[in-house]
């Protein structure tokens, strides 16, 4: 059985925690704030057309986003609430319910690796411990050979960025750039943000 994250513990104590997201993220949009920064990096890598995994996609906001400037995107969270939201705010993506610890998209149907895995909103932080290398061997697998994996998450939120780096040695994933925001400030020691993009490592 797949161990609880830390979402499925905050959704046990208020479980109208995932619409209260739902709707922050649609207050914002709606008062004209910028919730794309994320999607802009991701398309400012890729070529039009490209295949994109938003992993751990909550409302769809990055997803959507890519997929109306033409990717085409795959969205899989673990809340139905979130996915629900993502098909009703954002229609055109494939939007589905899984947990990343279990990815397996071609037992889907969804064969094609991806061109770029982004995994955005600090959700390798809510990973239960013992899933993240997991999920992280996972990524690696739905990537193609010369794909990308980009994951942002806050240093201070219970992940040692040693601890990151070692879990994405030991699947055969190396930091490619580090930066410290998702416009493309420098990471360094006292940064309180990564941005770390990935790739295969090659013999």
């Amino acid at each position: 059985m797949t161990k609880p994250s830390k979402w499925t513990e905050l959704i046990a104590a208020n479980p109208q925690h995932s619409h209260d997201y739902a709707e922050r993220f649609r207050r914002l949009a709606a008062d004209g704030q910028d919730i794309f920064g994320e999607a802009r990096l991701v398309d400012a890598m890729l070529p039009r057309g490209s295949r994109i995994l938003d992993a751990g996609c909550g409302g769809g906001r990055t997803g959507g986003h890519l997929a109306r400037v033409g990717h085409t995107v795959v969205g899989v969270d673990q809340d139905p609430v979130l996915i629900e939201a993502a098909e009703t705010d954002h229609p055109g993506p494939t939007w589905l319910v899984g947990d990343l610890s279990e990815l397996d998209l071609p037992a889907r149907g969804i064969a094609d690796p991806f061109d770029a895995i982004v995994c955005a909103g600090n959700v390798v932080t809510f990973l239960h411990p013992d899933t993240r290398r997991e999920t992280l061997r996972r990524f690696a697998d739905h990537l193609a050979d010369d794909g990308r994996v980009i994951i942002g998450f806050g240093t201070a939120r219970g992940y040692a960025v040693t601890d990151f780096v070692t879990d994405l040695e030991s699947v055969g994933l190396i930091v490619d750039l580090a930066l410290s925001t998702w416009d493309l400030r420098p990471y360094d020691a006292d940064s309180d943000f990564l941005v770390a993009i990935l790739r295969h490592r090659t013999a």
